[in-house]
């Protein structure tokens, strides 16, 4: 076994270091160019509760903190060009920040959807994604687009759920 001489290895330390001391600094995440959608949101909830109502459930409004809760996660899904619900925080850390922490609350996010009708498509069409649709303590929603066109996606969706 062949021993690192100690002057050596200080040496080669400080040159893979850049000659300063250690950094353990994250390195910097690229964050994407991004653009929110205009999306009637109405029209979004009129279409959600057409559906919910075709299964017995009552309809949703629009609520303006849910949307607000739809456009900060769309928008950070947007930025690290990823679908993911725990950027930016887990989905019950946000819900709590939005002062939702005892309502009933579900997300559905996806990412490509070009259009409304698309993305309800793929909610409806996912199990899960249609279940929290589909929860009957669900009385409020906000959604939100965000676009991110240097991205594989292009286009991010946030849709929040919530109860009375």
């Amino acid at each position: 076994m062949t021993k690192l001489n100690p002057a050596l290895a200080l040496t080669l330390l400080l040159t893979l270091t850049g000659c300063g001391g250690l950094s353990f600094a994250p390195e910097p995440t690229v964050e994407n160019a991004t653009q929110p959608a205009i999306l009637d949101e109405v029209s979004a909830a009129a279409a959600i509760s057409a559906y919910r109502l075709q299964h017995g459930l009552s309809p949703v409004v629009v609520d303006p903190a849910l949307v607000k809760a739809a456009a900060f996660q769309a928008g950070n899904n947007a930025r690290h060009g990823q679908l993911s619900h725990e950027i930016g925080g887990s989905f019950t850390s946000r819900m709590a920040s939005a002062g939702l922490a005892k309502s009933w609350a579900a997300e559905n996010l996806s990412a490509g959807s070009e259009t409304l009708d698309q993305v309800l498509a793929r909610w409806k069409a996912s199990p899960e994604h249609n279940k929290n649709m589909l929860l009957p303590q669900i009385r409020r929603i906000g959604i939100a687009r965000v676009d991110a066109p240097g991205t594989r996606y292009k286009r991010f969706w946030a849709l929040v759920m919530a109860g009375a």
